[in-house]
């Protein structure tokens, strides 16, 4: 029963009178000769509790009748649909857009702050123009990936489908095809979209369609920048026939200076390489998974450096074009690992018999340019006095067999090796 404006006289200025209530094309439906039915206070607002203004109408054959649930001041604070409050720009719950957008929920839950905050978001709506939404709202970002990703652009009209028959359900409807509910089989109970309340989905909390948006925006592929930071290219695939290097240009200059753009026509790709990283960064946000090039989506991912790239390849053993490399014959392999080193084993830096006695070796150098080697006999002795008792001397090295290769310059006694190892063995 409608309530009468002169009942009751308090605070019945604030009483809502529309002539059409604010909704979404789904709701709306499809049917462009809509007949509504209006109820002048016919309902008290299930978020301010006030009375407002009731329309009802059926959004297409075989729908259920739909009617708004929430005044349009309500509405208007939060620019959501009087009947599903999803929001009328993106088609999202309110705690999806406000997670996208960064905005915090500061409507108050008590009876007195929320009508004193109600009389002053009606004042601030009063005088703005009625474009652009009011509060926190009106002051975030236009605009989100986030929510652009997930927005819906065309109605759901399955939405306005009629309930499931309890009747049918049961074994008990005797209405058979005039029953203007569906005999389907109920979801799962446990399903957590099957308990909703419109006022968490108002304040935006513990709403299960929210909660399923957003795993799913986490699970969207991403492009995150590499570590790199000398790394401004960017990789450009599927660019086919049709897209040239003028086009590329024409879309990415916009977001900084083009140092280089090289289309690759073998592989229909490009490789766009910006001046600065914060320019190469900002493209790769506005076109991943965006950029439309003459009716072609193409691939947008960060380039590679040269050394990843090389490692790459060798590791694969397949080139930047991607063709198999055939190994090239007669080129020597990979180097041995050095050998462990022993802590308790004397070292050898100069790859020296163990068994030979550095103390007894004692090799002539030859003479220096320009200077006439001296006569058999008269020159040093070439063997310690102690001959026969050191081990004999090593072959001339035309003489001496493939192997280990022993070079003058590494005589112990010349280099100082028995101070620098009784030092070493001494600490």
């Amino acid at each position: 029963m409608a309530t009468s404006l002169g009942s009751n006289t308090y605070n019945r200025q604030n009483w809502e009178d529309a002539d059409f209530p604010i909704l979404c094309q789904t709701c709306l439906g499809e049917n462009p000769y809509i007949r509504m039915t209006k109820e002048k206070y016919g309902k008290e607002c299930k978020i301010c509790a006030r009375p407002f203004t009731v329309f009802r109408w059926c959004p297409g054959t075989r729908m259920r009748f739909k009617k708004t649930e929430v005044c349009q001041t309500c509405s208007k604070m939060k620019n959501v649909c009087q009947t599903c409050l999803l929001d009328l720009e993106y088609g999202l719950p309110i705690q999806v857009r406000d997670t996208g957008l960064s905005v915090k929920d500061e409507v108050p839950k008590s009876d007195v702050n929320k009508e004193y905050y109600t009389q002053n978001m009606e004042r601030e709506i009063a005088n703005s123009d009625g474009t652009r939404p009011v509060g926190q709202l009106g002051k975030a970002p236009s605009s989100s990936d986030m929510l652009l990703k997930l927005a819906r652009t065309t109605p759901y009209y399955k939405r306005n489908r009629p309930h499931i028959c309890s009747f049918w359900v049961k074994g008990e409807c005797k209405r058979g095809e005039e029953c203007p509910y569906r005999h389907e089989k109920p979801t799962d109970p446990d399903d957590p979209l099957a308990d909703q309340n419109i006022k968490d989905r108002y304040y935006g909390i513990n709403d299960p369609v929210a909660d399923k948006l957003l795993k799913r925006a986490s699970t969207m592929p991403r492009l995150d920048p590499p570590d790199d930071k000398s790394i401004s290219t960017l990789y450009i695939g599927g660019l086919g026939d049709t897209v040239t290097d003028g086009e590329l240009k024409s879309h990415f200059y916009q977001f900084g200076e083009i140092r280089t753009i090289t289309v690759v026509q073998r592989q229909q790709c490009a490789f766009i390489q910006f001046a600065t990283r914060q320019a190469a960064e900002m493209a790769a946000e506005k076109s991943f998974n965006k950029l439309i090039i003459n009716g072609r989506r193409l691939t947008v991912k960060w380039g590679r450096s040269q050394a990843a790239r090389g490692k790459e390849g060798i590791k694969e053993g397949v080139s930047e074009m991607g063709t198999r490399l055939d190994p090239v014959p007669g080129l020597p392999g990979a180097l041995p690992p050095p050998p462990a080193l022993d802590e308790e084993a004397p070292a050898n830096y100069f790859n020296l018999d163990p068994g030979t006695s550095p103390s007894v070796i004692n090799i002539t150098l030859p003479p220096p340019p320009g200077i006439n080697p001296p006569p058999p006999g008269f020159g040093p002795p070439m063997f310690h006095p102690m001959a026969h008792m050191a081990p004999p001397m090593p072959p001339p090295m035309s003489m001496r067999p493939p192997g280990q290769i022993h070079y003058p310059s590494q005589d112990p006694q010349r280099m100082g090796a028995h101070a620098a190892h009784g030092s070493r063995h001494g600490e």
